[in-house]
């Protein structure tokens, strides 16, 4: 092996070394039984962050116009207790945020298609802890999605 070769797999990382030394990942969401690509598909990062910066975005907005009367510390308190109230009430029902529903994505359980009342609280409230949702496995699902048992797919 060259040392250009043992630099290059090193800079590109252990998943293109793999990939290059033969081995076949297959494609985000095959071993969910997942489309490739198309409606049923696994949502991709930008139009997670995307809808998340929506949602954001009005939750601060109600924050700032309806309870705090103006940007006071406390606004981001209320921002976080109002997206999850939101977050958990929406996915929950419809299975969709409202930037979920603007960027076309959708919340469904791995196994039934239907997220249950739990399994939206248990990714709700990771998702404000902001951690889980930093931690992706191959299929690009947070750990939020994880332990709740959900995938975010394309509608």
């Amino acid at each position: 092996m060259d040392k250009r070769d043992a630099i290059g797999s090193w800079l590109s990382g252990p998943r293109a070394a793999a990939e290059e030394a033969g081995v076949d990942f297959g494609y985000r969401g095959e071993q969910l039984g997942l489309p490739e690509e198309g409606p049923g598909s696994i949502a991709r990062p930008g139009r997670r962050l995307g809808a998340l910066a929506v949602d954001w975005g009005v939750c601060l907005l109600i924050a700032y116009s309806l309870i705090t009367d103006g940007y006071t510390p406390a606004t981001s308190n209320w921002t976080l207790l109002v997206f999850l109230a939101v977050s958990l009430l929406t996915v929950s029902t419809l299975g969709f945020t409202p930037g979920k529903r603007l960027f076309g994505l959708r919340v469904v359980s791995a196994e039934t298609g239907t997220v249950r009342p739990l399994g939206a609280l248990v990714r709700t409230v990771l998702l404000c802890l902001a951690i889980p949702a930093l931690v992706w496995d191959r299929d690009g699902r947070g750990l939020h999605d994880r332990l709740a048992r959900t995938v975010e797919v394309r509608i």
